[in-house]
């Protein structure tokens, strides 16, 4: 079956690889002019680690498990509020993978034989009729498939074609700055894989170890008009932050401007209604755009190339193309509850680690009299869903 994938992001790369090993005549198409991911550090947690399993995709990222005993969240002076075991956690459900987004994009792509990429081909709409989807790229006819595959990313411009009742992208109002850096000598542990919070503004610290030797830390904060160039953010999160845990403004200081990614946090605004539309599926973002609070993102993306691949391998025993759409409504009812709730749940959760004033202070107060055994317990579930 001829399958057109949009998008080479990680989600993207993900499903074409997978449809490829499955048999099918798979192009992938992106606008860029080369394949490549930028950015820092990414979490794939154990449920995206199974569904890379599925694609058979995991082996080149196992080498990066993360490396902490003990996570949760922290108060802004770095003292326990939520403490999870994270041995106990990987022990009983599998370990969540930390690695730089680059080396992860240069892994799944890794088997995909060059000659199925077209690169420099910005995709602006979809032709469906009975037969299959006329794909165009600067008002002219560049592909013709079975099936079409969705996954251009957060701003889909596709979504927006298939759904233009659907409002859509909404900004959240807050601001995330991310950055790597190489461990200080001599750094205790404590704060890996902790979220640090602050009842007064709302912010939040993020420290994650990238290896043994490197740390990806993130920043989560209210943007108060656009979003600022990363000079002026680095120099807002070092006044905003000055009397937090002295290890976060260390951190922040240390990382050049050069090396920290500004970007104002957005999710869609309500769920869609399909992931499918006719022999048009969406993938990763373009289908359940998130904040980043759960660290699902990817995860999401890689467990929906998988579920492609499961559904539209079956036409391999001898299904007909036309039977496509039929076969991508069974994908939609397989990922879009869970994909939803998921997105639901990091709304949920931004809501709470972003209270101020009293609220914030009950938070606090409850948080503290949550066992570690639950919290690992809670924090496995989330692993295991």
């Amino acid at each position: 079956m001829r399958i057109v994938v949009v998008g080479a992001g990680l989600g993207g790369v993900a499903a074409a690889v997978g449809l490829h090993r499955a048999g099918h005549e798979v192009t992938l198409l992106e606008r860029a002019a080369e394949l490549r991911e930028a950015g820092t550090g990414i979490v794939v947690m154990p449920n995206g680690l199974r569904a890379l399993d599925a694609l058979g995709l995991a082996d080149g990222v196992r080498g990066h498990v993360m490396q902490a005993a003990h996570g949760g969240l922290r108060d802004r002076r770095g003292r326990p509020l939520l403490v999870t075991d994270m041995a106990r956690a990987q022990r009983e459900i599998g370990a969540p993978v930390m690695i730089e987004r680059a080396e992860l994009h240069r892994s799944l792509r890794a088997p995909l034989p060059p000659e199925l990429v077209r690169t420099t081909t910005p995709v602006e709409r979809l032709e469906p009729d009975s037969a299959g989807v006329t794909v165009i790229s600067e008002g002219e006819p560049v592909a013709r498939a079975d099936a079409v595959i969705a996954a251009d990313g957060i701003g889909s411009t596709l979504r927006a074609q298939l759904f233009p009742g659907h409002p859509g992208l909404r900004r959240t109002g807050r601001l995330d700055l991310r950055g790597m850096l190489p461990r200080p000598p001599g750094m205790a542990p404590d704060l890996l894989a902790s979220q640090l919070v602050d009842r007064r503004s709302g912010a939040m610290f993020g420290l994650f170890p990238l290896g043994e030797d490197r740390l990806y830390w993130f920043t989560d904060s209210v943007l108060h008009g656009p979003p600022p160039d990363a000079a002026e953010a680095r120099r807002q999160m070092l006044s905003l932050m000055a009397d937090w845990h002295p290890l976060v403004t260390a951190l922040i200081e240390a990382t050049p401007p050069t090396g920290i990614y500004v970007d104002p946090i957005a999710r869609l605004a309500e769920p869609l209604p399909s992931f499918a539309f006719g022999r048009i599926a969406l993938l990763g973002d373009a289908a359940h755009a998130m904040s980043p609070d759960l660290g699902q993102g990817a995860s999401q993306a890689f467990e929906d190339a998988a579920a492609l691949c499961r559904h539209l391998a079956r036409h391999l025993a001898g299904a007909e193309p036309a039977d496509v759409a039929r076969r991508l409504l069974g994908y939609d009812a397989e990922r879009r509850p869970r994909a939803n709730r998921m997105m639901l749940a990091a709304a949920r959760q931004s809501r709470l680690t972003s209270r101020t004033g009293v609220t914030a202070w009950l938070r606090d107060t409850l948080l503290r009299a949550v066992p570690s055994r639950l919290a690992t317990r809670q924090l496995a579930a989330l692993w295991n869903a």
